[in-house]
């Protein structure tokens, strides 16, 4: 059987991340994965850095927080990690950023001469607000999906990572189609 961890980084359980989210649960299960979900919000993660948490550059095998040594294990045991978040401000929200922050930490993502997380696959699903003709305007799409991609999951040995992006997801924006079947599309795609 293969385990997915699907992370979830809104708020509000009726918002279309959630129904994005949702949906991708059941295309994952049907998929033939065992899923476990992760809802930040919902299970009240705390994306402060503490002083418990923080790395320590001179012990790669430091023992971190309770909390974060449970989000580690929950981690270990995917081989699919897919995240599902609204693009805010060009980038991530601040419970997901704090949740990488916090726990892909020096010593269990990265800082070993063979990477941890290697051979699991990666999928980052953001939500934007703007159309994807807005995005690539800027090209605030390759930098968010170069930084998420690269810097984040490249850097902690995960090969496989991909970015996709569903856009015109705020009603006064033109969307290319229903963002909920774009997002079933963007998993689909990558599955």
């Amino acid at each position: 059987m293969k385990n997915a961890l699907l992370v979830v980084a809104h708020p509000r359980r009726d918002s279309l991340t959630a129904q994005v989210a949702e949906r991708s649960r059941a295309q994952l299960a049907a998929n033939g994965f065992t899923v476990d979900l992760l809802d930040l919000h919902g299970e009240n993660f705390d994306p402060r850095m503490t002083l418990e948490d923080e790395p320590d550059w001179t012990d790669r095998d430091k023992a971190y927080s309770a909390e974060v040594r449970d989000h580690m294990r929950r981690i270990d045991a995917a081989d699919l990690i897919v995240v599902v978040f609204p693009v805010w401000w060009y980038g991530l929200p601040a419970i997901l950023k704090g949740w990488i922050d916090r726990v892909w930490n020096y010593g269990f993502a990265y800082g070993r001469s063979k990477a941890r997380l290697d051979g699991k696959r990666m999928l980052w699903l953001g939500l934007a607000g703007e159309s994807r003709e807005s995005y690539a305007e800027h090209g605030l799409d390759e930098l968010l999906a170069k930084q998420l991609r690269v810097g984040i999951s490249n850097y902690c040995g995960i090969k496989d990572a991909e970015v996709r992006f569903v856009y015109g997801t705020i009603p006064e924006e033109p969307a290319s189609a229903t963002p909920l079947a774009d997002a079933d599309t963007a998993l689909g795609d990558y599955l």
